[in-house]
């Protein structure tokens, strides 16, 4: 496959970004456990810590399938709901001219107008810029296939190969 690591990265963004997929995920995770893996197996098949592969098997064989289903997480309240997330995510796969920002593609100083904007929720640059990773949408740019960078230039006083000295 070309480009793998980058599947496995914008993979593990779209299981990270909805409840449903990594539930899906801890299932497959029990799945191969009970068909004979170990979970440090599981854990390096799916990119995970082994502790945490434990940790759904456990929970599976305490309370079955509710047991791999999100549980409240320690901290404050977020500060977006559900609904608006996923509005957010959806103006993240368009354009900010399709939403009526400037600009050609979304980075933190973007979002964050426009979820000044949108929701009257101001939230730092930076703030912005994490929250984009965390939903999957701030990995690299990819390069174009076929796009080798440019040769390095000799160094300084170096003889170029076919120079004809």
């Amino acid at each position: 496959m070309k480009d793998a690591p980058e599947v496995v990265k914008q993979v593990r963004a779209e299981i990270r970004r909805s409840e449903v997929a990594r539930y899906d995920h801890r299932l497959h995770a029990v799945l191969l456990v009970a068909g004979g893996l170990t979970s440090p197996q599981v854990a390096r098949l799916l990119g995970d810590a082994p502790r945490s592969v434990q940790n759904w098997v456990r929970y599976f064989e305490e309370r079955g399938f509710v047991g791999l289903t999100e549980r409240p997480r320690p901290g404050p309240p977020g500060l977006l709901s559900p609904a608006q997330f996923q509005e957010m995510d959806e103006a993240l796969r368009h354009t900010p001219r399709h939403c009526g920002l400037s600009g050609k593609r979304w980075d933190g100083p973007t979002l964050s107008a426009w979820l000044e904007r949108r929701f009257q929720l101001h939230l730092g640059v930076r703030q912005c810029q994490r929250l984009m990773w965390q939903r999957g949408f701030g990995w690299p740019k990819l390069r174009p296939a076929g796009y080798h960078a440019p040769p390095a230039r000799p160094k300084k006083n170096e003889e170029t190969p076919g120079a004809g000295r």
